[in-house]
């Protein structure tokens, strides 16, 4: 909940709006001398204040000029008379966030709290998004001496600038997620928030209320209103990541939100214009899915509008001692901690999860190894034979490789398939629909 601070020269309003956001769950202060508030704003941060305009000795224009300067995060909701109005527009454009005009009624400033706190709190997730990814990036974007790779980023930076749809495709674990993280942060936008959805973990009905919004009583369980992720990504960024496991209805609503550039709310009436820039990911084979009618082909175009491909690790084998070394660094080994033959191994090894599945082994190995040196006997999923069969590369096809990866994970993890999918880099989900695809029903026996 916020910290919220209301200023009114009105006792009467002080109390009912403390009472009012206390209710709620937020932390509140209500000052009737403005003067006072001045001088609390600069030894306090909040994040959310609510100032009448009209004051004496010091007007609402100065204490929002006082919270700018002071926080430059915390924003600032006018209250003001009818007649003052264009004042607080002009207001606005000095960062005020809104203006609500007297008298009002409650649950109108409720509902325009929740939107700031909800907002809030999505920038102070994203922040900590980027800061975590960016740490990430740093050592799972290695570009190696790869020129797929270098390919991959030099798209990057020509896209980053415009605001069209870019359409990231590869395979589980590649690093797609990433990609879109390089372009927000060199893009106009990157002031704004990166929000992120990853279309393969909700069912239809929680995706549609997750991307859109809903209203209150929209259906059983929405006790108030929510911002859907188009709205909660103004000005910024929405990565749909597993875009091409959304449901044809789906699919229709999503294409005519990015034609249109506007939503309706689920169980709503009001039409609400989008300012978002969209990326969009996938592992499917979104050509083969048009063909079997499960994907839309006009969203299709409409979505793939740059694509990039990320590279799956087995094209890129000169670059897994440069990433075996950065995963390392980031558990305080280095390459000498690790026997020659490991790393011939692990770069013989044709690696379904790509980076994420071999950022796990490494993880796991120097676990395994403690203090010693990394052996082969730290890869017991590995063992030398099957590394081996492995590294004739000619021989196998993809449904082979990803069979045996998934029966690997499975004996590793004793049949536990939550684990199995961590270490293969996927869904739960998604490893359930490969078994099923592949005909694997139950756990192998050891």
């Amino acid at each position: 909940m916020a910290k919220i601070l209301v200023v009114d020269d009105e006792r009467k309003m002080c109390v009912i709006l403390k009472g009012m956001l206390e209710e709620k769950g937020h932390h509140v202060t209500a000052i009737e001398d403005s003067h006072k508030a001045r001088q609390l704003i600069d030894r306090q941060e909040f994040d959310l204040v609510i100032t009448d305009l009209k004051m004496v000795p010091v007007d609402g224009l100065e204490l929002l000029g006082a919270v700018k300067k002071a926080s430059p995060e915390t924003e600032v909701v006018l209250m003001t008379a009818y007649a003052s109005v264009q004042t607080a527009i002009a207001a606005m454009k000095q960062g005020a966030y809104d203006y609500i005009v007297k008298p009002f009624d409650l649950e109108e400033m409720a509902l325009l709290v929740e939107k700031i706190t909800e907002k809030r709190r999505l920038v102070m997730e994203n922040q900590q998004l980027r800061e975590d990814l960016s740490r990430r990036v740093a050592h799972e974007m290695v570009m190696g001496n790869n020129p797929k790779m270098h390919q991959v980023m030099s798209m990057v930076d020509k896209v980053a600038h415009s605001d069209v749809t870019v359409l990231i495709r590869g395979e589980s674990g590649t690093g797609k997620e990433l990609v879109a993280e390089a372009i927000h942060r060199r893009s106009p936008r990157s002031a704004g928030p990166l929000v992120v959805v990853n279309c393969a973990a909700l069912t239809e009905t929680l995706l549609e209320s997750e991307l859109f919004g809903h209203e209150k009583g929209a259906f059983t369980g929405a006790v108030k209103r929510k911002l859907g992720r188009f709205e909660l990504a103004q000005g910024g960024t929405l990565f749909l990541d597993e875009v091409g496991d959304i449901s044809p209805s789906l699919q229709a609503k999503l294409l005519r939100v990015l034609q249109e550039k506007e939503l309706v709310r689920v169980g709503g009436t009001e039409t609400i214009s989008i300012d978002v820039r969209l990326i969009a990911a996938t592992n499917r084979n979104l050509e083969g899915a048009i063909r079997e009618g499960s994907f839309r082909e006009d969203l299709y175009y409409r979505l793939s509008v740059f694509p990039i491909t990320v590279p799956p690790l087995r094209e890129r084998p000169e670059d897994i001692p440069v990433l075996v070394e950065h995963f390392l660094k980031a558990r305080g080994r280095g390459l000498g901690d690790i026997d020659e033959k490991v790393l011939n191994q692990l770069t013989a090894y044709m690696w379904p999860g790509n980076v994420r599945e071999l950022e796990n082994v490494i993880e796991r190995a120097v676990i395994l190894a403690g203090r010693d040196r990394i052996g082969l006997a730290h890869l017991p999923f590995l063992a030398p034979a099957e590394a081996s069969s492995l590294s004739a590369r000619c021989e196998l096809n993809l449904e082979q490789l990803e069979r045996e990866s998934i029966l690997r994970a499975l004996r590793q993890t004793d049949g536990n398939k939550t684990e199995a999918a961590r270490l293969l880099g996927i869904t739960r989900r998604a490893l359930y629909s490969r078994m099923e695809r592949l005909g694997l029903r139950e756990a192998p026996s050891h």
